[in-house]
């Protein structure tokens, strides 16, 4: 394998039952790179508007990107894209693992999924060849349960990429994972594959890839070595709940369903509180030193390694979010989570909602099976996943997400449903990170922690001592609590760089906050494996591409800028702890909201990107119906 790319994509017909490779062209490709662009691009073009998102007419797209394959940290991640079922709008989630390498290794850069197979089926992928085989011995098994059998079925090295049978049963939550420790995992998008009933795709590729300028990517993989330091690295040492303890002291922690900023048990749930209790191992995904994944075991409660551990968005959501403290309650619900293959953040923040209802009287143990729905019950919070996930009782109207669920509860509960375009929002305070209050504004897929670097960065945060964004002409340092017009172009140039770290393959963990794979060197990385004469430009431009992209999809499924709004928990000030008195000022947010929109060149009115945008990008055939110049 010559180069980034291979020049195909599997096309996957399950109404027919057939496959077909297709070639692509390298203009494709440099037009829009891969994951989040590529698979934005393929949906736009050949999806019709107003599908139902689990009927047959909707499509899947899988994308991987340049940089997947090469020994470098941080750079294996790939797309899955549909429309959503969950927000009725663009979905896309990415995943790291081994599964994206592995697939270009087996000779395709990307699938595309279409139609709905009237009984279940596997596809697998070995060596430029496909084959769609029964799946009817998988479904309503445990993705562990499929992981074991898929491998003896096809090769022992294979990489396995599923949904899970909560999937199966329609919970909106379901999401998609590979080698049970890697999700796909917001968006819904584990309904959208059960819905074709396309349980799993095993792959086994045996190529490798090799870059175009060998001792240009030397000289990257040089310097990682030189400038990365694993031994220092609080990432590789405590995972992502690294930072629990001090964001609780900060006030940005998310706790009671986003009633308070700090959790009094923030210490128990802490990465740092794993690591001496219930950690065994850090896992790591493909070629990548960082290793910041996180294996537990608790024999007491039938929690394993197999399915890894909880990351910080799973500790937040069962932790703080729900008052829990327990961290073996929450492994435990991070591997029901992992076993139905659900959304731990969205799983997670609708039980909060719940427990905030049934606190304030709108709810009862008569509505939640008798279930006392209430903050820091780690019973409640297992018995009601375990329903969720199952979508028995009132797990069943949980299993639509708290939007939807607070709209048949009424009585009020839509004011504890903390949601941006009907998903559940991250972990993360946009009180005490007001540029991210854009970002979970104005996501595509819905509120996104992973759409821009958070606020502290922004303020000059960098463990080296230099301005991570410094390459984009980001070099002065604006305070958390900004929100001006400086704010709102460094969020823009920003999130266009993590757009393009999307569709490249990097790991924004990598890319930031710990800069180990840094702006200048995913160009040179982008430059050597590829031949290409490309610079920061061309690529930054590929990822406003893949947000335009985005954002078109979901104008022409109705969305406007009315749905760029934040909960209104959001707009109310902290009543204690470090913030008391801080909120996102309404018009503060609105004037920001506005410029932002008007620097995205995004049509106040309907929201598309104008066609002057669109033709600068090169994509003037996605503009609004009637458009033209």
């Amino acid at each position: 394998m010559q180069g980034a790319f291979n020049g195909k994509y599997l096309r996957v017909d399950l109404t027919r039952r057939t496959t077909a490779v297709e070639e692509v062209p390298e203009l494709q490709y440099r037009t829009f790179m891969g994951g989040a662009a590529m698979a934005a691009a393929i949906l736009m073009k050949e999806l019709k508007p107003g599908v139902d998102p689990l009927g047959p007419d909707n499509i899947m797209v899988i994308a991987t990107c340049p940089l997947n394959g090469i020994p470098l940290s941080g750079t294996n991640r790939f797309t899955v894209a549909a429309k959503s079922p969950l927000t009725d709008g663009y979905g896309e989630a990415e995943a790291g693992g081994w599964w994206g390498p592995e697939l270009k290794f087996a000779g395709f850069d990307g699938i595309i999924v279409t139609g709905q197979s009237p009984k279940p089926v596997y596809l697998w992928i070995t060596e430029g060849k496909a084959e769609l085989r029964d799946a009817a011995h998988l479904w309503g098994k445990l993705s562990g349960e499929v992981q074991d059998l898929l491998t003896a079925e096809t090769d022992k090295r294979a990489r396995v990429l599923q949904c899970g049978p909560a999937g199966e049963k329609g919970c909106l939550h379901a999401n998609i994972v590979n080698e049970l420790k890697h999700f796909n995992g917001r968006s819904g998008l584990g309904a959208v594959m059960a819905s074709k009933r396309l349980r799993a795709i095993a792959v086994r590729g045996k190529d490798k890839l090799e870059a175009k300028d060998k001792e240009g990517l030397q000289a990257v993989l040089k310097w990682m070595r030189e400038h990365y330091d694993r031994e220092k690295d609080m990432l590789h040492k405590y995972g992502t709940s690294r930072n629990v303890v001090a964001m609780s002291a900060d006030g940005i922690l998310p706790s009671y369903n986003f009633q308070k900023g700090q959790f009094e048990h923030a210490k128990e749930v802490s990465g740092q509180t794993m690591a001496e209790t219930i950690l065994t191992d850090e896992g790591t995904c493909y070629a990548c030193a960082i290793a910041c994944k996180r294996d537990v075991d608790v024999p007491e409660l039938g929690v394993t390694s197999k399915y890894g551990g909880p990351e910080y968005e799973t500790i937040g959501a069962s932790g703080p979010a729900c008052g829990v403290s327990d961290l073996k309650v929450i492994a435990k619900f991070h591997q029901l989570c992992g076993e139905h293959v659900v959304d731990t953040i969205s799983v997670g923040m609708t039980i909060a909602f719940a427990m905030e209802c049934f606190e304030n009287g709108i709810l009862t143990a008569k509505d939640t099976d008798g279930i006392e729905l209430k903050f820091g019950s780690a019973e409640a919070l297992l018995a009601m996943t375990e329903k969720i996930v199952k979508r028995e009782g009132f797990g069943d109207i949980l299993a639509l997400g708290a939007e939807r669920a607070a709209q048949k509860i009424g009585r009020g509960a839509e004011r504890f449903a903390l949601t941006v375009k009907k998903q559940e929002i991250p972990m993360h305070e946009p009180r005490g990170k007001q540029g991210l209050s854009l970002a979970y504004a104005t996501a595509p897929a819905g509120a996104d922690h992973m759409r821009a670097p958070h606020d502290p960065v922004y303020e000059g945060f960098h463990p080296k001592g230099a301005h991570a964004l410094e390459p984009l002409g980001l070099a002065e340092p604006l305070k958390r609590l900004d929100l001006s017009p400086k704010k709102v172009r460094a969020y823009m140039y920003a999130n266009h760089w993590w757009s393009l770290c999307s569709c490249v393959g990097v790991c924004h963990l990598a890319a930031a906050p710990i800069d180990a794979v840094g702006i200048t060197l995913v160009t040179n990385a982008m430059r050597a494996v590829t031949g290409w004469d490309t610079s920061l430009w061309e690529l930054v431009k590929v990822g406003e591409r893949a947000k335009a992209l985005a954002r078109a999809f979901n104008c022409r499924e109705g969305l406007t800028p009315k749905d760029d709004r934040l909960p209104q928990r959001l707009h109310e000030a902290f009543t204690d702890g470090p913030l008391k008195g801080v909120r996102i000022e309404p018009e503060t947010f609105q004037r920001a909201l506005r410029l932002y929109h008007q620097m995205e060149g995004w049509d106040p009115e309907t929201g598309w990107p104008t066609f002057a945008k669109l033709a600068e990008l090169g994509i003037e055939w996605a503009a609004r119906p009637g458009d033209s110049w």
